[in-house]
């Protein structure tokens, strides 16, 4: 048996590595201070079982994030009258446009209603369509297929890596067809995906990227914040996320003539010049939306440089349990985003517990832990509605679509979507070094009492 299987809490809490790059990048991770190490850990009867709580009553920073700043933009702008974009040529959108391409480097931004919303723009903007296929993957929201299907383009799905959550780029490159004119990767949880190697493919087939950064804002890959290595990036600003303003969606580019083209196709059609001269649906992003972005502004690095304090903090004390293993970080990440902070929940370590009573557990300890994603998109009903519409027939071969549906086979998403083990981080990670230390003895009380647990 192995001995990690049997980890004592203090030896567990009392672990802090600098040597961590095997699980994340190491320009992410530096030493922590000896200060910074943890309390004493406290055992005890689970709360499950009748026990103290570890967290009785917890209570996280609250998200979205609201100010009397922000109430007051939505406030001024309400009185003004102009509350689209087209009403006010330098209004609140085209402020926050400029803003959010300054703050992630980027040449230009298009702001859209939303993420999906974006991810479509771009897709037409590129000129795709019928006949065309885009790579990306099966474990994101729908949102992200949405964005192709509605240009009529065929998804292809790519399995994921099982240690990082995102879209292996091996089985992207094996997807390959004739017809592949993208690949849309996906920066889940927040978290940079394997652009390196990513963009080596793009190159050596020469096709186009587009990543999905939809919950990565501010992460970074090698120097670059994401949304700015490939050919666009598509952002949300969904309530949920750590920059938000319930719905609304942004585009980013260092091609400006992609710019255009994306601001022309979610306006209508219609130019920048005022000439309707394509097919487009109407995006556009409100002023009132911008007001709420403009305000999130002024705090959202600050923001992000405490979700890394903390999520650093977790994976150092996370670092050698095998029970419950963090989302791998590539070597070159730099800044994560940390929507989500995720663990893969490793059932041989538990002794016959399983996941949802580890969760079950733990939310009596007082800390919410839930799964993400229940279903990968290969296995939703989507699949079998396109191959049977008289338009997918019309654009694709029944070989092709034949060959579409064989390929839904992608074990390694069954297996993270089986696993999976999130704690939702817009808020909480904006807490304090104690309530992280919450989470780590919720999970070692509920890990060191598994045999009483297993036989509940």
């Amino acid at each position: 048996m192995k001995e990690e299987k049997h980890i004592s809490r203090r030896k567990f809490i009392s672990t802090v590595s600098t040597a961590t790059a095997a699980v994340v990048g190491a320009q992410f991770l530096g030493p922590l201070s000896l200060a910074e190490t943890g309390p004493t850990p406290k055992g005890g009867k689970l709360a499950l079982l009748g026990g103290k709580p570890v967290a009785p009553n917890k209570v996280w920073p609250k998200w979205p994030y609201v100010d009397e700043k922000i109430v007051a933009r939505i406030t001024d702008t309400v009185r003004s009258g102009k509350w689209c974009r087209i009403d006010n040529s330098n209004g609140n959108v085209t402020q926050f446009e400029h803003a959010f391409a300054d703050l992630i480097g980027a040449k230009g931004c298009v702001c859209t209603g939303s993420g999906t919303q974006s991810l479509h723009t771009v897709v037409e903007a590129m000129g795709f369509g019928p006949g065309d296929e885009i790579i990306t993957s099966p474990y994101t929201d729908m949102g992200t297929i949405q964005g192709i299907l509605a240009a009529r383009v065929l998804p292809v799905l790519a399995d994921i890596e099982k240690d990082s959550f995102q879209i292996d780029p091996e089985d992207v490159e094996r997807k390959i067809t004739s017809h592949t004119v993208a690949i849309m990767p996906i920066h889940i949880m927040g978290q940079p995906c394997n652009m390196g190697r990513i963009m080596e493919i793009a190159e050596k087939h020469h096709l186009r990227v587009i990543e999905d950064a939809c919950q990565a804002h501010l992460a970074e890959y090698k120097g670059k914040k994401v949304g700015t290595i490939g050919d666009a990036g598509c952002f949300s600003f969904q309530s949920s996320k750590v920059i938000s303003c319930g719905e609304g969606g942004g585009i980013t580019s260092n091609d400006l003539k992609l710019l255009d083209d994306c601001y022309t196709v979610q306006n209508h059609g219609t130019n920048r010049q005022g000439r309707s001269v394509t097919i487009g649906p109407k995006y556009r992003m409100n002023e009132l939306e911008a007001a709420i972005l403009l305000g999130q502004m002024e705090h959202a690095k600050e923001q992000n440089e405490i979700r890394n304090r903390n999520a650093r903090y977790l994976y150092e004390k996370f670092k050698g349990f095998q029970g419950l293993v963090p989302q791998k970080l590539y070597e070159g990440t730099t800044n994560g985003s940390f929507y989500l902070y995720t663990w893969s929940f490793r059932d041989e370590y538990w002794d016959g517990i399983t996941r949802d009573m580890f969760l079950k557990a733990v939310a009596a300890e007082g800390i919410g832990l839930s799964p993400y994603i229940k279903n990968g998109l290969h296995r939703e009903p989507w699949t079998d509605n396109i191959i049977s519409r008289k338009s997918y027939q019309a654009m694709y071969s029944p070989g092709r679509l034949q060959q579409f549906k064989e390929e839904l086979t992608l074990p390694n998403c069954d297996w993270v979507c089986a696993h999976m083990v999130m704690l939702w981080a817009s808020g909480p990670l904006l807490a304090e070094t104690k309530d992280m230390d919450d989470v780590v003895n919720a999970v070692m009380k509920v890990y060191e009492n598994r045999k009483e647990l297993a036989q509940k």
